[in-house]
């Protein structure tokens, strides 16, 4: 077994938080983040085909964005896409 120096502390004491709440106010706030993901996925969802078109995505672009939340930069990349094979149309 090591022995710790005086100034080290331990792993277990690194993972805790320093204060009771800071778990929950971690939580709320990550609660709150994904609820306003998925307000603005369903606000665009509302928007007419031609303006999805104008901001590079699809419906199915939403679609994929709502069913995976963990993929965060889905619809960057994918707008990303889009941009670079963009061609005007006259």
């Amino acid at each position: 077994m090591a022995y710790l120096l005086s100034g080290e502390r331990s792993s277990l004491a690194d993972a805790s938080p320093s204060y009771p709440f800071g778990g929950i106010v971690r939580w709320l706030a990550k609660v709150h983040s994904a609820r306003a993901r998925r307000v603005a996925l369903t606000q665009l969802l509302e928007l007419e085909d031609f303006r999805l078109d104008d901001l590079g995505l699809c419906r199915q672009d939403i679609v994929e964005a709502i069913r995976n939340p963990d993929r965060s930069g889905a619809l960057a990349h994918r707008r990303a896409d889009r941009a670079r094979t963009w061609r005007p149309y006259y």
